[in-house]
C-alpha cells in the first residue's frame, strides 16, 4: 500500500496550486484526479496578492504572456431604474499597483500548472477517480478505480461541489440558487481597452467586460436562464452586435469570438472548511456567482493557509488536528466574501426603492471619500489589510 503525506483529491486548479505549493514545501504529496480536459472557455482574474503567491511557486513567468493587467475597474449603472448610481472608477495606481491583477484564461492557466506539476519531485499523480475516503483519527485511507488503496496523513478535498472528501468527512453545506446564468465568452473589438476592465450593473446582474492581451476581451454577463439560452442559440453575427450594443460601443465593434458558453448560477458554502485529517479547498468549500472577481483567489487563499499550516515543520508528522486548525482560519475570510457576493447580487435584482437609494448613496460615498475607496480597493487586493490602511489615510485628511 503506498503512503503519502497528503493525499489531495481533484485536479482543477484549487488542487493543482495546492500540489505544487505543498510540494515545494518538502512534503510528500499525491493528487488524485482524472486526466485534466483544458476545454475550459472561461478566464480569472488573479488579484496581486495571488498574482504574488504564483511567483513565489515560480509559474507567474510563464503564466504572464498569456495575461492582461487590470488598471482600472469602472463600474456604470447600466440599469433603467428610477434611482441609478453614479458611475466609480478604481485606479490601482491610487493603492501603489501597476495593477489590481491580471485577467487569465483558464486553458494557460491549468497548461502551466499541469507542466510544473510533471516536474516536481516531490508529487505523485493518480489518473484516476476515486471510489470512497476512510478517515480515522490516525491516518486516512482512499480506494480508486482499479482496487488500489492509498494511505495518507491528510487529505485534501478539492473535488468541487459534490466532493466526496467532504462527504467521508461528514461535512454539511448550506446551499441556495439564483434565477440566473453566466453568459461567458471572448470577444475581439476596434478600440483599445486600455487595460481598464468596466462592469456595467444590470437589472439582471453584472455585464463585465475584462480585458485580454491585444484587442481582445472577456465577457461575463448574468442573465435569466431563458435569456442565456436564447443568447448562446443566436449566430455569432447577431450575438457580437447585442454585445457591443450592451456595452454601448465603448470598445468599438465587436466581434465574438468561438462559441458562448452558460453556467446556472448557485452558491454553497460548506459547515466547516476542516475536520481533523480533513481540509477542503475551491468548490468543495465555497462557490458563489463570478462577481467581484472572488472565486479562484478565495481558493488560493485556501492553499496558502494551508501551504502555512502545513510545511512551517515538515520534518515532523502533521498533527492530528490540523484540519481543525484549518477551519478556524479560513471561515472569516469565506464567510465575509460568500456573504458580500451575495448581498450584491441581491441587490442588483431588486426593484425595492431603499435598495436602490443604498446603492446610489453608496456609490457617491465611494467618490468623495477616496481613504474609504482606497481601503475598499486595498481590501479587495489583499484582504485584512484595509483598516489600518484606512485609519491611515483618513488621518491624514483630516489633518489637512
Amino acid at each position: 500500500m503506498q503512503h503519502y503525506e497528503i493525499a489531495i483529491v481533484g485536479g482543477g486548479l484549487a488542487g493543482q496550486v495546492a500540489a505544487l505549493a505543498l510540494g515545494r514545501a518538502g512534503r510528500k504529496v499525491c493528487l488524485i484526479a482524472a486526466s485534466p480536459k483544458h476545454d475550459d472557455g472561461r478566464t480569472t482574474a488573479l488579484m496581486d496578492q495571488s498574482v504574488r503567491y504564483l511567483e513565489r511557486l515560480g509559474v507567474w513567468d510563464r503564466i504572464a504572456p498569456s495575461s492582461a493587467a487590470l488598471s482600472v475597474m469602472q463600474i456604470l449603472d447600466g440599469t433603467n431604474r428610477l434611482l441609478r448610481a453614479p458611475p466609480a472608477q478604481f485606479r490601482a495606481s491610487d493603492i501603489g499597483l501597476h495593477a489590481f491583477g491580471y485577467n487569465i484564461p483558464n486553458k494557460a492557466l491549468a497548461e502551466v500548472l499541469d507542466s510544473a506539476l510533471a516536474t516536481e519531485p516531490n508529487l505523485s499523480r493518480i489518473e484516476t477517480n476515486v471510489e470512497s475516503i476512510a478517515l480515522t483519527a490516525d491516518k486516512v485511507t482512499i480506494a480508486i478505480d482499479g482496487g488500489e488503496v492509498i494511505e495518507a496523513d491528510f487529505v485534501i478535498g478539492a473535488d468541487g461541489r459534490k466532493s466526496i472528501t467532504r462527504e467521508a468527512a461528514g461535512i454539511d453545506v448550506r446551499k441556495w440558487s439564483y434565477q440566473q446564468s453566466a453568459l461567458v465568452l471572448n470577444f475581439a473589438h476596434t478600440l483599445p481597452h486600455g487595460n481598464v476592465s468596466t462592469e456595467f450593473h444590470t437589472e439582471s446582474g453584472p455585464f463585465t467586460q475584462v480585458p485580454l492581451p491585444g484587442s481582445r476581451s472577456s465577457l461575463v454577463w448574468v442573465v435569466r436562464p431563458e435569456e442565456a439560452s436564447r443568447l448562446t442559440s443566436l449566430p455569432t453575427e447577431e450575438l457580437s452586435t447585442i454585445v457591443e450594443a450592451r456595452m454601448q460601443s465603448i470598445l468599438g465593434k465587436v466581434t465574438v469570438e468561438g462559441k458562448a458558453q452558460a453556467w446556472p448560477l448557485s452558491s454553497m458554502m460548506a459547515e466547516r472548511f476542516g475536520a481533523g485529517r480533513v481540509a477542503l479547498i475551491g468548490e468543495a468549500a465555497h462557490a458563489f456567482p463570478p462577481i467581484g472577481a472572488q472565486g479562484l483567489n478565495l481558493s488560493l487563499r485556501d492553499s496558502m493557509t494551508l501551504a502555512d499550516l502545513l510545511s512551517g515543520q515538515h520534518d515532523r508528522p502533521i498533527p492530528a488536528d490540523a484540519g481543525d486548525r484549518y477551519n478556524r482560519r479560513r471561515k472569516p475570510d469565506v464567510m465575509s466574501r460568500t456573504f458580500s457576493v451575495d448581498l450584491l447580487n441581491r441587490s442588483l435584482l431588486t426593484d425595492l426603492i431603499p435598495v436602490q437609494m443604498v446603492r446610489a448613496a453608496g456609490m457617491h460615498v465611494l467618490n468623495a471619500v477616496s481613504p474609504l475607496r482606497n481601503a475598499l480597493m486595498q481590501e479587495g487586493v489583499e484582504p485584512g489589510r484595509s483598516l489600518k490602511n484606512f485609519v491611515r489615510e483618513l488621518g491624514k485628511q483630516i489633518r489637512r
